[in-house]
């Protein structure tokens, strides 16, 4: 399975190849019969059958890269932010990531004009990334659900923020909430305060990142027989292999097609330094300032903003899509 997706690992270059029209509308031979004849690529039949195999292609390349990608968004509002495995953005997914805080905190509707690219995580082993994966949403819902004190404590600062800056109003303002230091925010004030992710998410995946800094460099530590201590342990192991080899074969071979086409469409010198073992990719390379410090082997670049958006199309699964094509790497 591994040499399978190191087959494809340059041609599909998550960081250099956006979701273009060769996924979402993948050429398809005018000879080639559909529902029983050739077809027009101006009739229905065609059409359909185009939009049938693009979705295909996409559950292939996202099989195949599975893992190796975290692709965040933000809200522009709320500053609420969300992490998705594949480069779309689904409603679903946003909406399981927003915890209600109180009264208008989880949209009714998500709006594809409110959530934008923020940063995009790119590693050359999948398990490394499924692991920084979990462990940045589980920092980011414990966060939310159980907030450090002084998080959620009225501070002068907070205060000195929220004062009017008209004088007149002022000595008003202080009479009502001076007392307050020290307290607890009210619930509308603790919502938008926990709802504000930017800053701790982009600390988290650096302390995260660091934290499996030793797999990231070395690699991730083989299985053992020994690892297995029963019998039926060994056999689930090997059936589980075997099933996943024969899974990502299938997959390679629905995108081995496109190989020679997305060669003349993409850049195919953006694949990961072999000195430098994870890149990440800032729609405002300001925002990095937010961590401490980062781990010397992380490349950081620069995103380009593709405006590919859609919203409302059918995808993989009957999901809705929000944003696709939107993170691809700057020159």
């Amino acid at each position: 399975m591994a040499s399978i997706k190191q087959t494809f690992q340059k041609v599909l270059d998550s960081t250099a190849l956006a979701t273009t029209k060769f996924i979402r509308r993948p050429p398809i031979d005018p000879k080639v019969p559909i529902q029983g004849k050739p077809r027009q690529p101006s009739s229905n039949a065609y059409k359909d059958h185009q939009d049938k195999e693009g979705l295909r292609l996409q559950k292939a390349l996202n099989s195949l890269t599975h893992g190796q990608n975290i692709f965040v968004y933000h809200n522009l509002r709320t500053k609420q932010v969300v992490y998705s495995l594949t480069r779309q953005l689904e409603k679903a997914n946003v909406l399981k990531q927003c915890v209600y805080h109180g009264k208008k905190t989880v949209p009714a509707e998500v709006r594809k004009d409110m959530w934008v690219p923020f940063f995009s995580v790119h590693f050359n082993e999948a398990q490394v990334g499924l692991n920084v994966y979990n462990l940045v949403r589980q920092f980011a819902l414990l966060r939310q659900l159980s907030p450090p004190k002084e998080m959620i404590t009225v501070t002068k600062e907070y205060l000195d923020s929220k004062r009017p800056l008209d004088p007149r109003d002022q000595k008003e303002w202080d009479d009502h909430n001076m007392g307050r230091l020290g307290q607890i925010m009210k619930q509308k004030e603790r919502a938008r305060v926990l709802m504000d992710q930017k800053a701790t998410s982009i600390a988290d995946i650096a302390f995260v990142i660091g934290k499996y800094s030793k797999d990231i460099l070395e690699g991730l530590p083989g299985y053992t027989k020994s690892g297995y201590k029963t019998l039926k342990a060994r056999k689930r192991r090997r059936a589980a292999l075997k099933a996943a080899t024969e899974l990502a074969a299938d997959r390679a071979e629905q995108v081995s097609s496109l190989e020679e086409q997305l060669q003349a469409e993409i850049r195919t010198d953006l694949s990961l330094p072999e000195a430098q073992q994870v890149k990440i990719l800032w729609n405002d390379l300001y925002d990095a300032q937010y961590a401490q410090e980062w781990p010397e082997f992380i490349h950081h670049g620069q995103l380009r903003w593709t405006r590919n958006h859609i919203i409302g199309q059918e995808a993989v699964e009957g999901t809705n899509v929000i944003t696709d094509g939107t993170f691809e790497e700057a020159k």
